[in-house]
């Protein structure tokens, strides 16, 4: 094995635990160079325990100067220790999407030396990739907590995208294991990357040629379950983080024990909380696009999510004065809050009413969840009945007999993809 194969096996594997690598909203053309982030965006893979990664996917290095207990790279962990040059990744990254393995880059790093020493050899590899190997495919860049503005907004112009983890949920959690840290680090540079963005957009409405600046915006990771923070503290801190710098995206990485060396942490052996960790993203996705607000779903007189049932169908059985719903009179938003009914369904009922009244037959070739929406809409054949049915009562039946979602009992680990 070459050097290059063992620090390449080294650092992507190490890599693996930043799960905050969407593509989504890169808009970098081809002008006359090598790869086009806008076409058709990035390809994806999976890794073997089901999460959707971009590739190619490393760390720069993971020496590190930081001894955060919840990470595999802290520097009192015994672990083989690697670190790429800058002309090494940009080979590896043009040799790779040449031979059609990879339609981008995701490229973070530990901490060597201190913050802009790091930054400024990420920003080298971006800029050697963009101007010299004229390189127009998809880049995800790491942004170093206490790197330079300076450094910062430059990485910004070859980027399509940055991030920056916030690492535990609250400040009081991060001081446990990671007593080194704190999120005034990681605000501050969002707060910058986010007015240079707008700054530039601004810019772009009164000159015609602006340079593009992180076009494809911000993005954070917090680790789930490392922590005693319940879900509605870690809902509390996605919610302000996507209002105040318009995050593109929150992730919620379920933490997996790797040592146990602190006992404040989970134990090697207890299964990371992917229940949990995917019930927090439905949650997410119910702020971002169904215009549900943070106290609907979670407040302090219900701080967690159930595990057994989606937040959405949460939110039904204890609203009940909200149903039944009829789906020839409600408006959109009304109706995309029925449990087993997504957005695009929501919009086909709409626009399909508009040529008469919708019946059942009609409503169950539209894609939804007919099981679990049944209890909460009234279409215009629906059978008229006295009384509502109780709502513990119809958790029960959907629960027993509803969508095959909620037949089996659920999985306690990551279900395989094969």
């Amino acid at each position: 094995m070459s050097r290059i194969e063992e620090k390449l096996k080294i650092l992507a594997d190490a890599a693996k635990y930043d799960v905050s690598c969407s593509s989504s909203g890169g808009k970098r053309k081809n002008k006359g160079g090598i790869g086009d982030a806008s076409a058709s965006g990035i390809c994806h893979t999976y890794t073997e325990d089901g999460r959707c990664v971009s590739l190619l996917k490393i760390l720069l290095t993971n020496h590190c100067i930081y001894d955060c207990a919840f990470c595999v790279s802290r520097k009192s962990n015994d672990v083989k220790r690697a670190a790429f040059t800058v002309e090494e990744v940009v080979d590896l990254t043009m040799n790779f999407y040449r031979r059609n393995y990879i339609e981008g880059l995701f490229l973070s790093s530990g901490i060597f030396k201190n913050a802009d020493f790091t930054m400024e050899r990420l920003l080298r590899i971006v800029k050697k990739l963009r101007t010299e190997e004229r390189y127009n495919g998809y880049i995800h860049l790491k942004t170093i907590p206490g790197a330079s503005e300076e450094l910062i907004r430059e990485a910004g112009l070859y980027a399509d995208r940055m991030s920056i983890n916030l690492e535990l949920p609250t400040e009081a959690g991060l001081k446990m294991v990671a007593p080194e840290k704190d999120h005034e680090s990681v605000r501050k540079p969002l707060a910058f990357v986010n007015e240079q963005m707008q700054s530039y957009k601004k810019e772009s409405k009164l000159i015609r040629h602006v340079p593009s600046f992180v076009p494809a915006g911000q993005s954070t990771q917090m680790v789930i379950g490392a922590t005693p923070e319940s879900d509605f503290e870690i809902m509390n801190v996605a919610d302000e983080y996507y209002k105040n710098y318009k995050l593109k995206r929150v992730y919620y990485s379920g933490y997996i024990p790797i040592n146990n060396e602190h006992q404040a942490l989970p134990q090697i052996g207890s299964a990371p909380p992917l229940i949990r960790e995917n019930r927090l993203y439905q949650t997410d996705w119910l702020l971002r696009f169904y215009d549900f607000k943070l106290d609907e779903i979670l407040h302090p007189g219900h701080k967690n999510l159930e595990l057994d049932i989606d937040p959405k169908l949460d939110w039904a059985l204890r609203n009940p004065h909200f149903f039944p719903v009829d789906i020839n009179k409600a408006d959109y938003k009304m109706i995309i809050r029925i449990p087993g009914i997504g957005r695009q369904s929501a919009m086909k009922i709409v626009n399909a009413r508009k040529f008469g009244k919708l019946r059942e037959y009609q409503i169950r070739k539209m894609g939804i969840a007919f099981n679990r929406a049944r209890y909460f809409m009234v279409c215009a054949d629906t059978p008229f009945t006295l009384g509502n049915m109780a709502m513990d009562h119809v958790k029960k039946r959907i629960l027993e007999n509803g969508n095959s979602t909620y037949k089996r009992k659920l999985p306690t680990g990551q279900l395989t993809l094969f």
